[in-house]
């Protein structure tokens, strides 16, 4: 599961990045699900011999609504799709096949939960730094009064080695080489990108633990990326033994 995210970098990299164009906006250490968030599709045919992007960028809401739904109040929140069952799954189905897209990311966020009582964060960032780009699935959604939304999920994927220990989900990573192939949803159905939506390899991120000030979707400053020292739980306290303990161990 992917349920929070950075981007952080200026808008000027993440245009070099990804190639398309971006428009300013200040870092943000803290996205959480229903704040609008970037994603970069393909864009309009180009003219022969035109030398503009073939990528454009917008804000759209995290939180996919398919544009069969009814009532929204009444629909769960989708913020990450499963890779895997994207591509039949009604829900994601239609844009699995016609509207893929990029989101650009410093980085994501992801809580340790098994076998502790209070879950451990951790800042999850490329090892080499810069921008990554997730794979989404975006759908614009018609409300009954007339007005439009448009809104994404983030895929995931089953979680590496690495990773596994922490969560095991993470966002899908597309490089840089697949960029074109995933986005052009004309010639590529989701078959032809299934093996995109691979786990990414073992040492392609540092997961780093962080203090719980990144649980509160109000924290949005640097320090809440800043390692913090992974917090001892007290043993758990053995259950009391009873007298019909030891009569069972006779059968």
């Amino acid at each position: 599961m992917c349920g929070r995210f950075a981007l952080v970098q200026e808008f000027t990299e993440i245009e070099e990045a990804l190639g398309a164009p971006v428009e300013a906006f200040p870092p943000r250490y803290n996205i959480a699900p229903t704040q609008p968030v970037l994603v970069v599709m393909g864009g309009p045919p180009r003219a022969p011999g035109s030398n503009q992007p073939d990528r454009t960028s917008m804000l759209v809401r995290w939180g996919f609504i398919p544009g069969w739904v009814k009532d929204v109040g009444k629909f769960p929140l989708l913020i990450n799709a499963r890779s895997e069952t994207a591509a039949t799954k009604p829900a994601f189905r239609a844009a699995m096949r016609h509207r893929r897209v990029l989101i650009p990311a410093s980085g994501f966020y992801e809580w340790k939960r098994a076998g502790r009582k209070v879950p451990q964060p951790y800042w999850v960032r490329p090892a080499n730094g810069g921008v990554v780009a997730f794979g989404g699935l975006m759908e614009t959604y018609a409300e009954p009064g007339g007005s439009e939304i448009d809104t994404v999920a983030i895929l995931t994927c089953t979680a590496n080695e690495q990773i596994s220990h922490i969560h095991d989900r993470m966002p899908v990573v597309v490089k840089p080489q697949d960029f074109a192939r995933w986005l052009d949803c004309i010639n590529n159905e989701p078959r032809d990108v299934a093996d995109i939506t691979q786990p990414v390899e073992p040492g392609f991120f540092d997961a780093i633990p962080v203090s719980d000030k990144v649980n509160k979707v109000a924290n949005t400053s640097p320090d809440i990326q800043e390692r913090a020292e992974v917090a001892e739980e007290p043993p758990q306290k053995p259950k009391p033994k009873s007298a019909d303990d030891d009569q069972l161990k006779l059968f």
